[in-house]
């Protein structure tokens, strides 16, 4: 699979979303689309006091957010469109402090920055940004900033107001690692359940399900392409007899070691899986008749090569199988079907031998090159 979701225990899963999660780029178009109603209404009551200073920089901000939002959905760069939605809040917000205005409420504003830069962006600029707003706060109530913005706040309330900011900070940074690690909970969750519906428990080869799927797929590039690609159908020989022989147990290494040659001798584009109780079957992308047999005796050698131990009671197992090439307007059930005489035909020549569907289900005998 190539998704890191399902590929990678390790995989970071920070950009995927988890059912009833908003977007960052969602959200910041949302924000934005409000943003832009507050500055209009905030602009127009600037404008009829004479404050044309505060209706430049709101009409700056406004331009500025809605240039980002219209450049987001021309290109769709998710990246550019938060660092320049942050930047733009942050000026703004800025301004709103240094120079404020409505009773010198606007300030207020600053208590909707941590919950918006911890959810559009990761932890890092969360931290990054609130601590330096929370600097930034420190610095304008100092008497540094009195002297450089002459704000009008009083003493009382630049203390409420810079240790409500930075509990607020603090309790965003606690929620959101809450929240990741709730989220990151569920996709890991979601990958073990898919990953389980799509494999074998106990060889970890693709199960039936999801060997069909590939088997289309595979089936879907041959007709686009013409490229031909061949099967191997294999059942492992006297199966039963090692159950009731040995047990169950033993029948479940003989099913693990018949999938770990399988992995040793095919290629990494062939994909395999578990087709039934003792049943695998190969699909080798453009692959002629010939060479799949070459591969089905390399696996059939390899594992009437391997001696088993169970219980200190060494003992051999073989396989059969059936080769298959797809044909030119040909099913993927036409092709099964054709694999599966082939497989018992192989059954019926003796077992421990491989038959091609392409030389009338005749059993390979193999070659040097082999």
């Amino acid at each position: 699979m190539s998704d890191p979701l399902f590929r990678d225990p390790g995989a970071d899963l920070s950009h995927y979303q988890v059912k009833g999660e908003i977007p960052a780029a969602t959200l910041i178009n949302w924000l934005t689309a409000g943003a832009i109603v507050f500055i209009t209404f905030f602009a127009i009551r600037a404008l009829g006091r004479g404050d044309n200073l505060y209706v430049i920089a709101l009409c700056i901000a406004g331009i500025a957010l809605a240039s980002n939002a219209l450049c987001y959905l021309a290109i769709r760069h998710e990246v550019l469109h938060r660092r320049w939605f942050i930047l733009a809040i942050t000026a703004l917000f800025t301004f709103l402090a240094v120079k404020p205005i409505e009773d010198n409420a606007s300030i207020l504003w600053l208590f909707a920055y941590p919950p918006i830069i911890f959810y559009i962006a990761d932890s890092r600029v969360g931290v990054l940004a609130c601590s330096g707003g929370v600097i930034a706060l420190a610095l304008l109530f100092s008497p540094i900033g009195d002297a450089l913005f002459d704000t009008p706040y009083s003493v009382s309330f630049r203390l409420v107001f810079l240790t409500v900011f930075s509990f607020e900070a603090v309790s965003c940074y606690v929620l959101d690692q809450s929240r990741q690690r709730n989220k990151h909970s569920l996709l890991r969750l979601a990958r073990e359940f898919e990953y389980a519906a799509k494999h074998d428990a106990l060889t970890g080869l693709a199960n039936r399900r999801e060997g069909r799927v590939r088997l289309e797929a595979e089936h879907q590039r041959y007709l686009r392409s013409g490229r031909p690609y061949a099967v191997i159908l294999m059942d492992i020989d006297l199966f039963k007899n090692v159950n009731d022989t040995y047990g169950h147990q033993a029948g479940d290494q003989v099913i693990v070691l018949v999938a770990d040659k399988l992995r040793d001798v095919s290629r990494k584009v062939d994909i395999i899986a578990r087709w039934g109780g003792e049943e695998f079957l190969v699909l080798l992308p453009e692959t002629s008749s010939q060479q799949a047999c070459k591969t089905a005796n390399r696996i059939r050698q390899a594992i009437a090569e391997e001696t088993i131990q169970f219980d200190d009671k060494p003992f051999n197992v073989t396989i059969s199988a059936g080769v298959a090439m797809v044909h030119q307007g040909e099913s993927i059930d036409q092709l099964l079907f054709r694999v599966d005489e082939a497989l018992y035909a192989a059954k019926g020549s003796g077992r421990n031998t491989i038959c091609d569907c392409e030389k009338s289900n005749r059993p390979y005998r193999g070659s040097k090159d082999d």
